[in-house]
C-alpha cells in the first residue's frame, strides 16, 4: 500500500512539473510560436518584441526625414550625411541572421525607408526608386561585412580598413546609378552628383557603423568611473566648441587645431570615443558649409561640401587608425599580461610539484641506502664479493637519487622565491680554495689538476657565502665531469669594471658550439649527453643560475668548439 502511495505521489508531481514548464514557456511566447511555427529559429525573436520592432521603424522613418530636412543639398537634394543606411546595417548585423530573418528585417527596412519619403511628402514613383537605391547599398553592405568581416572587430587597423573598404564599395552602385534614376546631379554635372552621392553615404556608413560597433557594453562610458565621465564631457565639450568656431559663423582659420583634439581622444576613449567624435565633427562641418561657413566659402555648396567630406575622411579619420593602434597594442599588453600569469602559475605548480617529488623520494631512498650499507658491511650476514659489490652500487645510485631530490628542492624553492639568500661580504679567495680543495678530492679529478690563480687580496663580494659555495661547486664538478681530457680545471677572479668582481671556471674540454650555449641553462638539457657515462640529471646550471640572479649577480660561459669553456659569475664588490 506504502508502495502505492510512493508511485502516486511520484505521477503527480511529473505532471505539476511539466505544467510548470508549459506555463513558462506560454508566458515568454514560446508556445505560441511553436503553434505557428515548428521550426522558427531563434533570432526571430527580435519580432516578438514589439518594442524593438516599433523603435526599429520609428527611428529609421526619422533618420529619413533628418538627413532630408538636415543634411540635404544640390539640385537633387542629394543627402551629404546619410546615416539611415549606417543605421539599418548595424541594427541587421546586431539583431540576429539567416535568411527568414533576413527577408523579414529586409522588409522591415524597406517599408520604414518608404515610409519616411511618403511623410517627406515624395510622390510613390520617387520615393521607390530612391528607396531601392538605398536598399541596394544596404544588402551590399551587410553581405560584404558578412563574407570579408564576420568578427565585426573594429578594435583593430585591419577592421578599419575592411570597413572602410566596405563602406566605399557597397555605395558606389547606388551612386552610379542616382543620376540616371533619379537625375541627380551637381554645378559640375553627372560626376558631381555620382561624388555627392558616394562620399555622403559612405562617409554615414563608415562614422555609424565605426560609432555602434565599437560602443559595445564593455566601452560604455557610464561604465567607468566619475571621474572618466567628467573628462568625457570636457573633452567633447571642446570638440564641439572648436568644430562651432571653425564651421561656424566665427569661422576661424583653426581647422588644423582640431585634429590634436581628435588624437587626444583617440588616446583617452579609444575606438569607441573616436568614432563618436568623428561623427560629432562630421555633423558639424557638413552643416556649417550647407550654412555658408567654413573654409570653402567662396566655393559652389555642392562642391565645398565634396571638400568638406573629404577633409573630414582624409584629415580626422586617421584618428581611428591612432585609436586602432591603440586598443591593439593593449589587446597584445593584455594577452601577454594573461600568458605571464598562466606561466606563473604553471611554474608555481611545478615548484610545489617538485618540492613534493623531493620530499617524497628522500625518505624512502635513505632507508635503501642505510639498508644497501648494512648489507655491504655484512651486519645483515656473511657476503660474497658479488653481492658486495651489488650493494654498493646500490648505495652509489641511493646517494644519486638522493643528490637529485636536494636538487630538486633547491630548484623548487628558487623558482618559487623560497630561497634565503644574506649577502655579506664574502672573501673570493678563501670562497675559491675551499672548493678547489673539495673538488680535487673527487673520485673523477684524479688525474686532473686543479688550480687556483692567485686572488688580488682583500678581493670581496656581496654574496651569500653558502650559496656561492654552491655555485661554485656546480660549476666545478661540471668542469671535473665535462673537461676532463684538458686535464686541467682553474679558478680564477678579477675585477671587471667598476663595483663587479668576475669569478671564472676554465677547464680545457671539448668546448661548446654556438647551440649548444643557447640551451646550456635549460632544466634537464644535458645537451645530447644523456645516454653517456657521464653522471648527471642537467639542474646544476639552471640551479646555480637562478641563485646568481638572486644575488644580483650575472652568469654566462665563453666557448669554442674545441677550445675548452669558461664558466664565469660577475657579483657586486663589497666595500
Amino acid at each position: 500500500m506504502g508502495v502505492g502511495n510512493a508511485e502516486t505521489q511520484k505521477v503527480r508531481r511529473s505532471i505539476s512539473e511539466h505544467a510548470a514548464a508549459a506555463r513558462t514557456r506560454l508566458a515568454s511566447g514560446v508556445g505560441i510560436t511553436r503553434l505557428y511555427d515548428r521550426h522558427a529559429p531563434a533570432n526571430l525573436s527580435f519580432f516578438q518584441r514589439p518594442f524593438a520592432l516599433v523603435a526599429t521603424v520609428g527611428a529609421l522613418c526619422l533618420l529619413v526625414v533628418i538627413s532630408v530636412r538636415f543634411m540635404a543639398a544640390g539640385p537633387g537634394i542629394i543627402s551629404t550625411l546619410w546615416v539611415t543606411s549606417g543605421v539599418a546595417v548595424l541594427t541587421w548585423l546586431k539583431a540576429g541572421r539567416g535568411a527568414r530573418y533576413d527577408w523579414a528585417f529586409g522588409a522591415l527596412v524597406f517599408m520604414s525607408l518608404m515610409a519616411g519619403e511618403l511623410i517627406l511628402g515624395n510622390p510613390p514613383h520617387r520615393a521607390i526608386v530612391f528607396v531601392a537605391l538605398n536598399m541596394l547599398e544596404i544588402v551590399l553592405c551587410v553581405a560584404i561585412l558578412r563574407h570579408i568581416f564576420p568578427k565585426l572587430d573594429v578594435h583593430s587597423v585591419g577592421g578599419q580598413m575592411k570597413l572602410l573598404a566596405t563602406a566605399a564599395l557597397a555605395v558606389m552602385p547606388s551612386a552610379l546609378l542616382c543620376g540616371i534614376l533619379l537625375k541627380h546631379g551637381a554645378s559640375d554635372g553627372y560626376l558631381g552628383g555620382v561624388r555627392m552621392w558616394w562620399l555622403g553615404r559612405g562617409l554615414g556608413l563608415l562614422v555609424v557603423l565605426a560609432t555602434g560597433l565599437a560602443f559595445q557594453r564593455s566601452v560604455m562610458l557610464f561604465a567607468h568611473p566619475v571621474r572618466r565621465v567628467i573628462e568625457a564631457v570636457l573633452v567633447f565639450g571642446v570638440l564641439v566648441f572648436g568644430g562651432v568656431m571653425v564651421f561656424g559663423p566665427p569661422q576661424l582659420d583653426l581647422n588644423f587645431a582640431l585634429l590634436p583634439i581628435m588624437i587626444l581622444i583617440a588616446v583617452r576613449f579609444r575606438v569607441a570615443g573616436t568614432a563618436l567624435g568623428l561623427l560629432i565633427m562630421s555633423m558639424i562641418a557638413i552643416k556649417g558649409t550647407m550654412a555658408g561657413y567654413g573654409p570653402f566659402v567662396g566655393a559652389p555648396v555642392d562642391q565645398a561640401l565634396g571638400m568638406i567630406q573629404i577633409m573630414v575622411l582624409l584629415g580626422y579619420g586617421p584618428a581611428l587608425i591612432v585609436a586602432a593602434l591603440l586598443d591593439e597594442r593593449d589587446g597584445l599588453a593584455e594577452r601577454a599580461r594573461l600568458g605571464r600569469q598562466k606561466a606563473e602559475m604553471a611554474s608555481a605548480a611545478k615548484s610545489r610539484l617538485l618540492a613534493n617529488v623531493a620530499h617524497e623520494i628522500k625518505s624512502p631512498v635513505g632507508g635503501i641506502i642505510g639498508i644497501a650499507e648494512m648489507w655491504a658491511s655484512g651486519h645483515l650476514g656473511e657476503v660474497s664479493p658479488a653481492q658486495k659489490d651489488m650493494a654498493e652500487m646500490m648505495v652509489r645510485t641511493g646517494r644519486q637519487i638522493e643528490a637529485l631530490s636536494h636538487d630538486l628542492l633547491d630548484v623548487s624553492q628558487a623558482e618559487s622565491g623560497a630561497v634565503r639568500i644574506e649577502p655579506r661580504p664574502t672573501d673570493v679567495s678563501g670562497a675559491l680554495a675551499d672548493v678547489g680543495k673539495t673538488l680535487s678530492l673527487m673520485p673523477e679529478a684524479r688525474g686532473l689538476r686543479v688550480e687556483v690563480e692567485d686572488i688580488e687580496p682583500g678581493l670581496k663580494v656581496l654574496a651569500d657565502s653558502q650559496r656561492l659555495a654552491q655555485v661554485l661547486s656546480n660549476l666545478g664538478s661540471n668542469a671535473v665531469k665535462y673537461g676532463h681530457a684538458g686535464g686541467y680545471v682553474r679558478f680564477s677572479a678579477r675585477r671587471v669594471c667598476e663595483g663587479r668582481i668576475r669569478l671564472a671556471v676554465d677547464d680545457g674540454g671539448p668546448g661548446l658550439t654556438p647551440e649548444k650555449k643557447a640551451q646550456l641553462f635549460e632544466p634537464f638539457n644535458r645537451l645530447g649527453l644523456e645516454r653517456s657515462s657521464i653522471e648527471g640529471h642537467g639542474i646544476g646550471l639552471a640551479l646555480s643560475k637562478r641563485l646568481v640572479e638572486l644575488q644580483g649577480g650575472e652568469i654566462g660561459v665563453d666557448s669554442e668548439a674545441g677550445k675548452g669553456a669558461s664558466f664565469w659569475v660577475e657579483l657586486p664588490e663589497a666595500y
